[in-house]
């Protein structure tokens, strides 16, 4: 091997470690039996165990999964029928503006589009709590979203649409049959997408959300902030095993789609 396929190795293996080595570390130390997070007890199971009894954060959690669940569905349709706008109706009038709307939040500041939301909240009456913070995190997704359905549908043939208009279908029902089946998975790894990112939000939540709705990230940002427990690397480990499915579950999809399109 030579000296510089060695370095780049060297390197490449360095930047994996720096990335995933933290997280290798959190998850090793979940499984560890003593209290002291730097001492090493043996393995363990009973923080996992503990989190059962723990009503706190079983409720914070529920309320991430559901916030998570419900915004990335609104984002979802949003996101179909915005992509659906640009794709399909390019020659409308403000769609410069239409399309800064829309992809603003990916270039956004979380903190300055968290407070542009809790001062309309709070504009127009609406109290913090669990509707709030769905309706942030669905108009923080859906740029994320409709990115991806947006690409899927530049990339579909339109003539079988058109095709299927010719032999008596609607518009409506050409497409419902013909191009949404075509980027099924695009539409659902844009959910998944949405879905994980709402799951991790802190920032956000913590502007547009209010008593009784903590969500779980905000609910680990206040217990480390007092000290890292076994207990918060347990839940933490769990929450980036959700996250790994979720991910692996849009990358099948997504290679399932190029797959297709290439027999196609």
């Amino acid at each position: 091997m030579s000296g510089a396929r060695l370095l780049r190795l060297a390197a490449l293996l360095l930047g994996f470690g720096f990335l995933y080595g933290p997280i290798v570390i959190l998850a090793t130390m979940s499984f560890n039996a003593s209290r002291l997070v730097t001492v090493w007890g043996g393995f363990s199971t009973k923080w996992y165990a503990a989190l059962l009894h723990d009503e706190q954060m079983l409720r914070a959690a529920e309320i991430s999964l559901a916030a998570a669940a419900l915004s990335a569905l609104i984002a979802t349709i949003n996101g179909l029928l915005a992509a659906l706008a640009l794709a399909r109706f390019g020659g409308f009038r403000s769609r410069t503006l239409f399309a800064g709307s829309i992809y603003a939040p990916l270039v956004m500041p979380e903190v300055v589009l968290g407070l542009g939301l809790l001062l309309v909240f709070v504009a127009f009456g609406v109290e913090r709590g669990f509707l709030t913070l769905v309706l942030a995190h669905a108009s923080f997704t859906m740029c994320f979203a409709t990115v991806m359905i947006h690409a899927a549908l530049k990339g579909c043939d339109r003539t079988l649409e058109e095709a299927a208009m010719d032999l008596g279908a609607t518009p409506v029902r050409a497409f419902a049959l013909v191009t949404l089946p075509l980027i099924a998975p695009s539409v659902v790894s844009a959910y998944l997408l949405a879905f994980i990112i709402s799951l991790d939000d802190l920032v956000i939540a913590s502007f547009t959300t209010g008593p009784g709705a903590t969500t779980l990230p905000m609910r680990i940002y206040s217990q480390v902030r007092l000290g890292v427990s076994p207990e918060v690397n347990a839940i933490s480990t769990l929450l980036l095993g959700l996250v790994a499915v979720a991910l692996g579950l849009s990358a099948l999809l997504t290679r399932g789609r190029a797959k297709g399109g290439g027999a196609g």
